[in-house]
């Protein structure tokens, strides 16, 4: 097989990685097995770049972990078994510590501390009835309730927050993982809100079908977390947004069961879905999700191109994304991640900005569609740079979370965070961002490298999603405290969403205002009290103050 300035392959099959993910790392990302120790050579090659000697931060042991004494009484443990079995109601500090939070530097940074705002207990419901029975009996007694998928919120979404009631449980939504249903002529699934990733796509695949979403969170992230969060996948460009694939939500409420959406299109009023996807568990719990699917695709074409600045490969995506070609996964990098990406992989960095474009399908489809891309992006000043960038970042795209932890426990913070804006704004929005992270974090105690790319294109605008990289000095929480800040107060002045994918969780929840103005906060706190009029739901995420 020889290829130019592209490569194709066959899709990996799934069959083989049905649900076998373990718990996550209590205090970092994903399987513990994978993570590393940072290299001698890479930990001092930091330490020059940042100004900022590294140092080992590694974590308290477990059992040192403080956690909160459980509030679960004996007679509120039993009902809550009544509903569950005694073997699904666990109050064990283990499943505690696990379940303390999503996987955010916050969360982090206190777990290696010792300090964990850990859940009363650890509910496991079995199908959408149960979770209906916990949320009536939650109500009922005044205890909170946090939804719980695969727990790798980044932005508080599954902190154990009381809300003030007499206790909180969290809400596990694991053994709601079935492939419910299947209409292979409609090219629709129904899948329990538990289902993982990986296993969702290897019962599809049986099928000869795809969902086609595929986040950074992927190996761990739930089909009903997608839906409460409103996930974007890698190949949103082809695929669309996770939203754009829900075609009906089954939510229990406190109030009792809310079916909403199944049929293609509907005018018969406000579609009641979009009240639930992205409400982050404060109006209901998400238990199945119908989904459109498609047929696996066939091909997959590959090209990573070269741009001489950023501008200019901005104003090739903006050219893709507003044209009728368009490939099925597109990002483009700016200079400084163009060059952290390539020393990373052990590359030769090329001038500029470097982006991977990638297309699935059949044949010989992906090949038409790939000629008249490849034709845009020339004309808009790009050089081909074969397949191989783009064989490599596929690769490696799971591996950043794990770097992340790696570069903590060396005393080093390095985190994301991203946004949306339109064409017209995307630039400045970009000059903002990387100026108020770096006037927040250049200091006397470290330098600190930002880093960007585009990694969702619309025909109005696109997404910018950040990396940051500074030491974490004497008090790494509150510099990153300040930083985050900065980057969210310059996002809402400079014509950004506050949060273009991670969503809204705690982190986010003081610019909501402005997002949605006055009168859209008292919508959303209209509907809470409908769904949840005692407020269990969720506490503290998402819904603005009054």
């Amino acid at each position: 097989m020889t290829h130019d300035a592209r490569t194709e392959h066959a899709p990996v099959s799934l069959a083989d990685t049905v649900d076998t993910a373990p718990d996550m790392n209590w205090y970092a990302w994903g399987d513990p097995a994978k993570a590393k120790e940072l290299e001698p050579g890479l930990r001092e090659l930091v330490s020059q770049v940042l100004r900022a000697e590294t140092r080992d931060m590694p974590p308290v042991a477990a059992e040192d972990v403080e956690l909160p004494v459980s509030r679960l009484d004996g007679p509120l443990t039993a009902r809550f078994t009544e509903v569950l079995g005694a073997e699904h109601v666990i109050v064990d500090d283990a499943a505690r510590l696990v379940h303390a939070g999503g996987k955010s530097t916050p969360d982090l940074l206190a777990r290696r501390a010792g300090r964990a705002p850990a859940p009363d207990a650890v509910l496991y419901p079995a199908d959408h009835d149960e979770v209906e029975r916990v949320l009536a009996l939650c109500s009922a007694e005044r205890v909170a309730v946090v939804p719980f998928g695969g727990g790798t919120s980044v932005v508080g979404g599954v902190s154990p927050l009381d809300g003030g009631f007499r206790a909180v449980v969290t809400l596990d939504l694991r053994r709601l993982n079935r492939l419910v249903s299947l209409d292979a002529a409609s090219l629709t699934a129904v899948l329990g809100a538990g289902v993982r990733t990986p296993h969702a796509e290897a019962m599809l695949a049986e099928h000869g079908l795809t969902l086609g979403h595929v986040p950074q969170s992927y190996e761990y992230a739930t089909i009903g977390g997608y839906a409460a969060t409103r996930s974007s996948g890698q190949a949103s460009a082809g695929y669309g947004r996770f939203e754009d694939m829900v075609v009906g939500l089954r939510v229990a409420t406190p109030r009792g069961t809310l079916d909403a959406g199944g049929a293609p299109a509907s005018a018969a009023g406000p579609d009641l879905r979009r009240l639930f996807v992205g409400s982050e568990g404060t109006l209901g719990v998400i238990t199945e999700v119908a989904l459109r699917v498609r047929p696996r695709p066939k091909r997959v074409l590959d090209e990573a191109w070269s741009f001489p600045d950023y501008a200019t490969g901005v104003d090739a995506l903006r050219m893709l994304a507003q044209s009728d070609t368009r490939p099925t996964m597109a990002r483009l990098s700016d200079e400084t991640e163009t060059f952290v990406n390539a020393a990373l992989g052990g590359r030769e960095a090329v001038p500029g900005c470097q982006a991977v474009l990638g297309f699935e399908g059949g044949d010989p489809e992906v090949e038409a569609r790939a000629a008249v891309v490849r034709e845009v992006m020339e004309a808009a000043g790009g050089t081909p740079l074969g397949p191989d960038p783009v064989a490599h970042w596929r690769e490696t795209r799971f591996h950043a979370p794990y770097l992340r932890d790696t570069l903590l426990s060396a005393g080093i913070l390095a985190e994301t965070l991203e946004t949306a804006a339109s064409w017209s704004d995307l630039l400045p929005l970009y000059t903002a961002v990387v100026g108020a992270l770096t006037g927040a974090l250049d200091d006397d105690e470290s330098g600190a490298v930002v880093q960007c790319h585009v990694s969702h294109t619309y025909a109005t605008g696109a997404s910018l999603y950040f990396t940051v990289a500074t030491g974490a000095g004497e008090d790494p929480a509150t510099r990153w405290d300040r930083a985050k800040r900065a980057a969210s107060d310059a996002i809402v002045a400079n014509g950004g969403t506050i949060t273009h994918h991670h969503a809204v969780g705690t982190d986010h929840r003081p610019w909501m205002e402005a997002e949605l103005g006055p009168l859209g906060g008292e919508v959303l706190r209209a509907v809470k009290s409908a769904l949840d009029p005692e407020g269990v739901l969720n506490p503290g995420k998402l819904i603005p103050e009054a």
